[in-house]
């Protein structure tokens, strides 16, 4: 089958690999009709989260149909259409009937201290061959594996594997409720589920920082308030849009790839901490394999941890969705601290929030296929890793359109959804110049 392979940094391929077969007893072989790209499978590629293994499947999101289950799971068939978790757990354990799905005690084989267990990740996350390929094997699949509704299609499906669950997954994290004005670091993605996840679950305000031009439109779109890190500076601007507060709440959806304004305000502002970044970004990518502007390692790992800091209100709570891997050693805890915040981060338990999800998906409450911006084929898949990583514009999320019914074709996310349910609202007649009649 064919599959995209990690082989080194800056080195992914797309390879004909074997097909996987049942090993467990819980085991099911799904056939995978679409996958998807997410910045975490950048990190592999970029070097800022080590241990992978040369000939490693990538891709941790994906929807498809169950073609095969063990003799232990009985609760699906083949022929079910399913959205995929990202992260893998056993459901037996106390952590997974508390619903710390990502901290299962059984899922990971370096035992119940070992970490959170994903597809397509390093050797210490579970060594698991990834989704972005023809066909997968999930274990546990008799407890991660979510069945879908007619009512879901798979342009909505994808965006529940990973994205939204993380970002609602964040707005818990940190703390939103009703009437709340929240920050979100960071327009991609997540970012971007992190607006509407806010508002449904009370947000009165949501104020999205970035850089990138076409993802604070995006923003816009859903009409969160945007700012701009190249133009102004950002805990500047968000302190005087709050009175001079900071806001209650803050997603950090961002993590270690964050980068430095290129100019402006902020820019200038942290030009005496440039060594420190250049240091911190020494630790965390000791190794790196760039090709031009692509593959790079953000240039400043802990920067949007320090601006989460810095625009959150006394006593507020920041959430933090964005990945630091285990090197990441550097944090703001002295302002934490005097400030009374509280902190809150992880990985998602995806199992715990997909079932929701979906059903506010399949009864029109939610509809999350604006954010996809690019369908690929598989045959692709490597050259839209590299726009993706470049953060060019139209690429903010990458959906792979894989085989079979379900699939969507290649395009510009036309046939994604309409957004009926978001908060973006519907836009009425344009405005005309002739204003008197």
């Amino acid at each position: 089958m064919k599959a995209v392979v990690w082989h080194a940094l800056g080195d992914i391929r797309l390879d004909d690999v074997p097909e996987p077969t049942i090993k467990d007893p819980y085991d099911a072989i799904v056939r995978i009709t679409t996958s998807a790209i997410c910045g975490t499978d950048l990190h592999f590629v970029r070097g800022t989260m080590p241990g992978m293994q040369e000939g490693r499947i990538l891709g941790h999101e994906a929807v498809g149909v169950v073609e095969e289950v063990g003799p232990e799971v009985r609760n699906l068939r083949p022929g079910d259409r399913v959205v995929v978790p990202s992260t893998v757990a056993c459901g037996t354990c106390s952590y997974c009937r508390a619903g710390y799905y990502a901290q299962c005690d059984n899922a990971n084989p370096g035992g119940p201290r070992a970490g959170t267990v994903f597809f397509g990740g390093p050797e210490a996350a579970g060594g698991l061959d990834g989704l972005q390929a023809e066909y997968a094997r999930i274990p546990y699949a008799h407890v991660g594996l979510v069945p879908l509704p007619d009512t879901v299609d798979d342009a909505q499906a994808i965006l529940l594997s990973d994205i939204y669950p993380t970002a609602w997954f964040g707005a818990r994290l940190a703390e939103v409720g009703d009437g709340d004005t929240v920050a979100v670091l960071g327009a991609g993605p997540v970012g971007q589920a992190a607006v509407a996840c806010a508002r449904l679950q009370g947000a009165g305000r949501v104020i999205v920082v970035d850089g990138v031009a076409d993802r604070l439109a995006l923003a816009r779109d859903q009409h969160a308030e945007t700012v701009d890190f190249n133009a102004e500076d950002p805990v500047e601007a968000v302190v005087e849009l709050t009175g001079g507060i900071g806001v209650d709440r803050v997603i950090e959806a961002v993590g270690v790839d964050a980068q430095r304004p290129a100019h402006g305000p902020a820019a200038d502002a942290l030009r005496e901490q440039a060594e420190q970044f250049d240091h911190e970004r020494e630790e965390v990518a000791p190794e790196q394999n760039p090709d031009g502007k692509t593959w790079v390692p953000g240039d400043a790992p802990t920067l949007a941890a320090r601006w989460a800091v810095q625009m959150a209100a006394k006593a507020g709570t920041v959430g933090t969705i964005g990945v630091y891997p285990p090197q990441v050693e550097h944090y703001p805890f002295g302002e934490a601290f005097m400030k009374n915040l509280t902190l809150k981060l992880g990985n998602c338990n995806h199992r715990r929030y997909l079932p929701d999800l979906v059903s506010m998906v399949a009864t029109g409450r939610l509809d999350p296929t604006p954010l996809i911006t690019r369908w690929e084929g598989t045959e692709d898949a490597v050259d839209a890793y590299r726009m993706f990583d470049r953060r060019e514009a139209g690429w903010t999320k990458v959906a792979l359109g894989v085989a079979g019914d379900g699939s969507v074709a290649p395009g510009m996310g036309e046939a994604a959804g309409t957004g009926t349910a978001t908060t973006a609202g519907t836009q009425g007649p344009k405005a005309t110049d002739n204003q008197g009649g």
